[in-house]
């Protein structure tokens, strides 16, 4: 059985996504310390909340984070998790992990922020994480910000709010989604279960 890190650093529903990866097939260790994640087969980085204090709360595990996806480690990053891999946020002045070049920018104003509920998605491209799953499926969404990738070849979904933005993303060994699998039904669990599949 593979076992995934999900990173606590005092944001996020860590209970829901440790759930959803459990029922997807995988063992699970939420945690904070370095040894744990670097011993894991692949690591998530859930997130609700604000890109610059979820970047500080981060502190030591980010080079935990870089590391792994230098060595090809699968990494899932979720909602906020997905924001923070790329280089800045128009949320604040701390800097982003730059493991995904690009920037997050606040959803248009005259829209409804943050967007909640279930949008629909159309898919951009082939991706493992995606098998089995149809253009046009229902996902659960809770955001005011997305991301702007400086390379659109690395968006396998996106979903439309007012605008047309990245709902997955994936480079390498990352993917990230701007939605919640956790909180999105069959259709988020089946998109577990294929991440933990990547990791085998």
């Amino acid at each position: 059985m593979v076992e995934i890190a999900v990173v606590d650093y005092g944001v996020g529903n860590l209970h829901s996504i440790r759930r959803g990866l459990e029922l997807a097939g995988a063992s699970v260790v939420v945690t904070g310390n370095a040894a744990e994640m670097e011993a894991a087969d692949a690591i998530v980085l859930p997130g609700v909340g604000a890109f610059g204090s979820a970047m500080q709360q981060l502190g030591d595990k980010l080079e935990v984070i870089r590391d792994a996806v230098d060595n090809k480690k699968p990494l899932l990053g979720v909602c906020l998790g997905m924001q923070l891999l790329l280089d800045s946020s128009e949320e604040s002045d701390i800097s982003g992990m730059g493991l995904i070049k690009g920037e997050v920018l606040r959803l248009p104003r005259g829209l409804k922020v943050p967007q909640m509920g279930w949008n629909s998605i159309e898919l951009k491209r082939e991706h493992p994480f995606m098998e089995g799953i149809a253009s046009g499926s229902d996902l659960y969404f809770v955001h005011s910000y997305y991301t702007c990738p400086d390379d659109s070849k690395l968006i396998v979904a996106s979903t439309d709010y007012g605008i047309d933005f990245p709902a997955i993303i994936a480079s390498d060994s990352m993917v990230g989604t701007q939605f919640h699998p956790e909180k999105s039904g069959k259709v988020g669990l089946r998109m577990l279960k294929n991440f933990v599949e990547i990791i085998k």
